[in-house]
């Protein structure tokens, strides 16, 4: 479906979780205290995810990104990969993960149905990456994204959060880890919700507002138009379509505000 802007909506982010298993500095942006990355509660179950998605692929939606919170915290994750991957008009299904236990469920997300996995991973400085991540360990994302090529992915992206005091050998540090592992670098320029920018394209991401091709349906059952926007569309289970269409609609020629930095049940 065409938006108001003439933009092809066909992308669907889902967020499968609020919990995240990391406490990173810019995710919190204001949205939950340190060291507390939200509570798994009042989530969507899989058949009500598998509903929208239904809905969503009679739009003409194609793509789907499963994501967080940290989408691996979700139980039994696969099955629910398995049931959107058995839907006809699904062209690819994405995760974007932390990393952090990606080596344990690998081989059975490319086994169920996912295309690619993009991991987040801002340094390759195990003190820096501790700092960033709220005492993460580095060592476990290695071992995902090792995981990962072994499984036979070979849509594996690394996501990394740069902003304008990260010194340009670090960017090309990661380059060449990327490039010498069969990984995609994606930069992504830090941003903050309260304060969308449109004018730094240096960066494979975000996408520019004229190019945004997406929904995003929260952990709790919200459709958002746009990620600098309050504006939330509940869910209505006894007309999705109807739900995405308005959702569809409301999308916003360029973003604007969030004031509600619910990030973990956004993602990203």
């Amino acid at each position: 479906m065409r938006d108001s802007y003439n933009r092809d909506i066909r992308y669907l982010r889902i967020s499968v979780t609020d919990r995240c298993d990391l406490a990173c500095r810019y995710c919190r942006d204001g949205s939950v205290p340190e060291g507390d990355c939200g509570r798994e509660s009042g989530i969507l179950s899989f058949d009500q995810i598998v509903e929208v998605v239904l809905a969503a692929v009679g739009l003409g939606f194609s793509k789907f990104r499963l994501t967080g919170g940290e989408p691996l915290m979700r139980r039994d994750l696969t099955t629910l990969v398995k049931m959107i991957r058995g839907i006809d008009g699904v062209e690819f299904i994405g995760l974007t993960t932390n990393g952090t236990q990606l080596a344990r469920y690998a081989r059975d997300l490319k086994s169920a149905g996912v295309d690619g996995v993009n991991v987040s991973l801002d340094t390759l400085d195990a003190d820096e990456y501790r700092d960033i991540t709220g005492g993460g360990d580095i060592q476990r994302v290695f071992a995902g994204l090792d995981a990962a090529r072994e499984a036979g992915f070979t849509s594996i992206k690394v996501n990394m959060v740069v902003n304008l005091d990260t010194p340009a050998e670090q960017i090309a540090r990661m380059d060449r880890f990327c490039r010498d592992n069969g990984f995609l670098l994606q930069r992504i320029r830090e941003y903050r919700l309260s304060n969308r920018q449109d004018t730094d394209h240096d960066y494979e991401r975000p996408l520019r507002c004229g190019d945004c091709n997406r929904l995003r349906l929260t952990s709790d059952g919200n459709l958002l138009s746009c990620l600098h926007s309050d504006r939330e569309i509940p869910v209505n289970f006894d007309d999705i379509a109807r739900s995405l269409i308005t959702a569809i609609d409301a999308k916003p020629l360029r973003g604007g505000q969030r004031r509600h930095h619910d990030v973990s049940k956004i993602g990203g």
